[in-house]
């Protein structure tokens, strides 16, 4: 009896998850697929990161784009697979999740997957349909940070699931997928090398043209991109404000600049971060002096 229960034991740990309960959909919102070395396994997210639709600033082409695209897929009519790529911090993700806090009233669920589940899509498919056989909700995958080295076997898989595969997939699956990448694949200065002319016409060569063929799987294609200084202290402020702040913008420019500037980036997230920092700093200094 102890032997067996060991067995089960590493068996759970390597990835059989004969044993493991699928997620009720009906309670959780979102599922994360953990990548195991014998496979992986669905496991629902009791407590998830849903930030407001209004609280992603400076992206609004982008947001309407994903919003519209979820619409329909949440009414049952056809929708595109989407990639998001762009800047690091520029509210990417953050977009995927508020779309969830939008529609899972109406049977949106997001399926969290890692870079290395992208191996298992055959496996998460079966799983979603176990845990859903009446297909009563639409699933979102989700991977955050996608990106390919050039032999990575993810790839082809990818690939297959987008578009191409023979197995079809189903109708109330699509993939969302963020990245700092636009075509998900590094870039070579010997792919250049392969470029040549026909007529006023420039043709990729084959490196590239499998690099590119990829993203072009995606139906919808998103740019995120860092805000110009202007846009960044627009955001700090909408930020200083939502925290019940209304100190001029000359007793804290300087500092949000410099904030941006050691971050090497501006972003929602670092405007974010700044009046976060901004105001807690300030109010610790004032409960220090009432002491």
């Amino acid at each position: 009896m102890e032997r067996q229960q060991m067995i089960q034991g590493l068996a759970a740990l390597l990835g059989d998850s004969s044993n493991h309960p699928l997620p009720d959909f009906a309670g959780v919102k979102a599922a994360r697929w953990r990548h195991l070395p014998l496979g992986g396994r669905l496991e629902g997210v009791a407590r998830v990161d849903l930030p407001e639709m209004d609280e992603l600033l400076g992206i609004e082409d982008s947001k309407a784009a994903l919003d519209l695209n979820t619409r329909q897929f949440v009414a049952g009519f056809p929708a595109n697979d989407a990639l998001l790529w762009g800047g690091r911090g520029t509210g990417k993700s953050s977009l995927v999740k508020a779309l969830l806090r939008r529609y899972a009233d109406q049977g949106l669920r997001v399926v969290e997957i890692d870079p290395d589940g992208i191996l298992d899509l055959p496996e998460i498919l079966a799983a979603l349909q176990a845990a859903d056989p009446q297909q009563a909700y639409y699933f979102v995958l989700f991977c955050d940070d996608l990106s390919f080295g050039a032999d990575d076997p993810g790839y082809k898989a990818l690939k297959s699931l987008l578009d191409g595969g023979v197995e079809a997939r189903p109708d109330n699956v699509l993939l969302y997928a963020t990245s700092n990448r636009r075509h998900l694949m590094p870039r070579h200065f010997a792919d250049n090398e392969e470029y040549h002319r026909h007529g006023e016409e420039i043709i990729p060569g084959e490196t590239a043209e499998e690099k590119i063929s990829l993203s072009e799987r995606f139906g919808l294609w998103l740019g995120f991109y860092p805000f110009d200084q202007a846009m960044y202290l627009d955001i700090c402020a909408i930020h200083l404000q939502r925290l019940e702040v209304r100190t001029p913008p000359a007793e804290w420019r300087e500092e949000a600049l410099r904030w941006a500037l050691q971050r090497g980036s501006r972003s929602g997230r670092v405007a974010r971060q700044f009046a976060r920092h901004w105001v807690g700093s300030r109010a610790l200094a004032v409960a220090a002096q009432t002491i």
